[in-house]
Parts: C-alpha cells; sequence; structure tokens
C-alpha cells in the first residue's frame, strides 16, 4: 500500500512538472520571438533570416524580429542565444562560420554544439574560385598543374584567416597536394580589387559576391566548389569535375538552432514550419535571388551536420597549421 501511494505521489509530481512545459509548447509562440544574427544588416545570413522571419510571423501570427548583433565572427550573438531563456524565443540564424568559430577559438563563454538544440538546416551557397582574365589557368587541372610547377608562388585572396574562405582554399591545397600562398583581406571588396589589379593571383569567395564580375568578365571563374554546379552561374564546372580533386566539396550553410533545453514540442514545432516554409515556391525565389538554395532537414540531421563540420574543420585547420585565437 505504502509502494502504491509513493508511486502515485511520484507520478502526479512528474505530470505537474511536465505540465506548464507542454502547455507552453503547445501554445507557443504568444508574444515576440527574437531572431539573432551575428552579422550587419545587408549580408547573407541577415537576408535570409529576414525572409524567414516574415513568413514564421505569417504562420504563427506573432512578431519574428531580426537582431543584428555582429562582432567577434558571430561569436557575439551566439553567445546572447547561449545564456539566454530555453523556451523558444530566442533563436539564432547561423551559418557554418559559427563551427569553424568554434574551431578557430582556444575558448569561448558556450560551446560550440552543446550550448544550442538544432532546429534545422535553411540553405546552403556556394563558393567559388576566380582569377583576372589575363591568368593562364582556365580550369582547376591547369591551376593544379602551375601550382605543383611553382610551389609556394600562387597566391589566393580571402577574407581573412579563419574565415569559411580560408578553410576552403586550405582544404583545396590538401586535397590537390599542392602549395599556395595564403593572402587575407579585411573585406571581400578588397580581395576582388587584389585579383582586379593583379596584386594576387585567385580569390575563393561566395558566388553571390563576385557574380557581376564574373557575368561581366572582369573576373575568370575556374571552378564552383561544391558537388553540383550552382544555378547562378550553369557554365561553371564544379572543382571534382577537374578529376584533380576527388571529393572535393565546399559550400557555406545557413542553419535555425536555439539554446540547449528548448522544448522539443517547440522545436518540433519550429521545424515542421521551417520545412513547409522553404518548401513555399515563394520562398524559395526568394532565396534563389539572395544567392542560396533551400535545403531543409530533420534537427536531428542538423545536429550530425555541425558535428560532422566541426570534426572536419578541426583536421583542416591542425593540417594547414592555422594557429587558434
Amino acid at each position: 500500500m505504502l509502494k502504491s501511494i509513493v508511486a502515485l505521489a511520484i507520478t502526479c509530481t512528474v505530470l505537474v512538472g511536465q505540465g506548464p512545459a507542454v502547455a507552453t509548447a503547445q501554445e507557443w509562440p504568444t508574444r515576440t520571438v527574437r531572431l539573432l544574427v551575428g552579422f550587419g544588416p545587408g549580408g547573407g545570413t541577415d537576408i535570409v533570416a529576414r525572409i524567414l522571419a516574415q513568413s514564421f510571423q505569417e504562420r504563427f501570427g506573432q512578431p519574428f524580429i531580426v537582431e543584428n548583433r555582429p562582432g567577434a565572427a558571430g561569436a557575439l550573438a551566439a553567445d546572447a542565444v547561449a545564456h539566454a531563456p530555453a523556451d523558444g524565443y530566442t533563436l539564432y540564424m547561423m551559418n557554418n562560420g559559427h563551427i569553424i568559430a568554434g574551431v578557430m577559438a582556444k575558448s569561448l563563454p558556450y560551446d560550440t554544439l552543446k550550448s544550442f538544440d538544432p532546429i534545422g538546416q535553411v540553405a546552403s551557397a556556394g563558393l567559388i574560385i576566380v582569377a583576372h582574365p589575363d591568368f593562364p589557368a582556365n580550369n582547376v587541372k591547369d591551376l593544379v598543374a602551375a601550382a605543383k610547377a611553382a610551389p609556394g608562388k600562387l597566391t589566393y585572396a580571402t577574407t581573412g584567416v579563419g574565415s569559411t574562405q580560408h578553410f576552403t582554399g586550405e582544404l583545396f591545397k590538401q586535397v590537390a597536394g599542392i602549395d599556395m600562398l595564403h593572402i587575407p583581406y579585411k573585406t571581400s571588396p578588397a580581395g576582388i580589387g587584389g585579383v582586379l589589379g593583379k596584386q594576387v593571383d585567385l580569390l575563393v569567395e561566395t558566388v553571390s559576391a563576385v557574380l557581376g564580375q564574373v557575368q561581366g568578365k572582369k573576373l575568370k571563374a575556374l571552378a564552383v566548389t561544391g558537388l553540383e554546379r550552382f544555378p547562378a552561374v550553369p557554365d561553371v564546372p564544379t572543382a571534382v569535375e577537374s578529376g584533380v580533386v576527388p571529393g572535393y566539396e565546399v559550400v557555406t550553410w545557413y542553419g535555425l538552432i536555439a539554446p540547449r533545453g528548448t522544448p522539443a514540442p517547440v522545436v518540433s514545432k519550429l521545424n515542421a514550419a521551417l520545412n513547409d516554409i522553404i518548401a513555399n515556391p515563394a520562398v524559395r525565389e526568394k532565396l534563389t535571388i539572395a544567392g542560396v538554395l533551400a535545403h531543409g532537414s530533420s534537427p536531428s540531421e542538423f545536429g550530425n551536420h555541425m558535428q560532422a563540420e566541426f570534426v572536419r574543420w578541426g583536421k583542416v585547420r591542425e593540417a594547414a597549421n592555422i594557429p587558434q585565437n
């Protein structure tokens, strides 16, 4: 009899403890949801976030406000989300730079993976290797041959040490078995200017950043870095098509995460809404115009992807001897 009473008491306690959380999850959202972005207005992550915020607001009937908190390669925004209440009202619109920042940092006030609950991947975007029209190589095969003929002589520009573009170039060197000199610039326009002025041989950049110069024949595109050709530049082959960099693939990607401990029903509700939204042709068109391709996932799939990317880029950093900061 005593055991039965104790068991009943425990059951009631559990149910009472779960009741408010379940009710909150079912009713969510009942007020404004903040969607933090670790970069300033107008960038790729910000544009994707605003497209999503508008669609979420229309779906749920509550304001979804994009809040820009630039600084420390997105770490300021990530830290704010990591330490926010895990109630579904603070979300982080992140990109793969969040993972690379974790790889590059000796320490952070949060754990790149464990401090967050993945909601889902949103989109991906291509990267491209370009050169001045006078550059002698016209494709990846020629580029690799030229680099092997003059080890360490060719130069490639990116937006800085530890950037996605930098890691993309270092992985290319490792897969191709070549040596090129990295020249970091502070901004994309500066790197583009370096190639246009023939101060540097190559540039690794997002497709959207150099699309105008490529279409205007001011820059020569050697390859895109994904496994598939990018719709905005369909005539530019993938690096893998060259046959000299087997398995080479890099794309930038965007995803939605929340503070660790966010109620599972809220995460599921957000994920279902996210996948429905990016399946909408009108939303997909907006994302395409923004230079990205819609790419949905489940929370577990996105979490596994983040983990795999963290391991992958950690190995690239070690092999390239890129110092942590």
